[in-house]
């Protein structure tokens, strides 16, 4: 099961390569063999454009927004953000779990607008 998350990690990083995205995800794995996804730092137009989207459509851009499990900007599980509330955590952990899911946030923010959360 490992193996094949791997590979379709892999698989989307590729195809974003290849169809000319600027934004590119690493995937890694840690000693305990917990993968993560991190993205490239700097985002494109459109992938900064659909990620403030969608904090202002779950938060209002706060980052101190709480409903129910789900806190902060992005809201994430708060169980995501493993005690750590920090902005700076929120947004590594936002890329982490987007890259992760839908390989962009272009991709999210198109669920998004499909099923009202992502």
């Amino acid at each position: 099961m490992k193996k094949s998350k791997s590979i379709i990690l892999k698989l989307v990083a590729a195809l974003a390569l290849s169809f000319g995205f600027t934004t590119i995800a690493q995937v890694t794995t840690d000693h305990s063999g917990v993968q993560t996804v991190q993205a490239a730092k700097k985002l494109s137009g459109a992938e900064r454009a659909a990620k403030n989207w969608i904090a202002m459509r779950e938060s209002g851009g706060n980052y101190y927004a709480r409903n129910g499990v789900c806190y902060g900007k992005y809201q994430l599980n708060i169980n995501y953000l493993k005690g750590n509330l920090s902005p700076k955590n929120q947004e590594r952990v936002a890329d982490n779990y987007v890259y992760g899911r839908y390989g962009s946030w272009v991709n999210a923010k198109n669920f998004w607008l499909a099923h009202h959360w992502y």
